[in-house]
């Protein structure tokens, strides 16, 4: 299976004082998964396998509910090609130092 980038933009439903706690659980998480990612100010893209990428979307979900979102909005964009694709294709050149 290719390599894919998958982004991520995680809402949960908690108090505003609360919202970026949650986010930042999500976001270890994902450091704990071991796939390579990027945060971004509104989003977090992920590079890896399709199928591990979306589990971790999927657990994205049940980490927000285990802290106490009563309900978590997502939105998820898929960047998918036969040959694969990387973040630093995209990004690299933008990027100082």
């Amino acid at each position: 299976m290719p390599i894919v980038n998958v982004s991520l933009q995680i809402l949960p439903c908690v108090e505003e004082e609360r919202l970026y706690d949650v986010v930042d659980k999500v976001i270890e998480m994902i450091g704990r998964s071991g796939v390579k990612y990027v945060v971004g100010p509104m989003e977090t893209t992920m590079e890896g396998e399709l199928d591990d990428l979306l589990e971790i979307v999927k657990r994205a979900q049940e980490v927000c509910t285990a802290e106490g979102a009563a309900r978590v909005a997502s939105v998820v964009k898929i960047d998918y090609k036969k040959e694969g694709v990387t973040i630093g294709e995209k990004v690299d050149k933008y990027r100082q130092g």
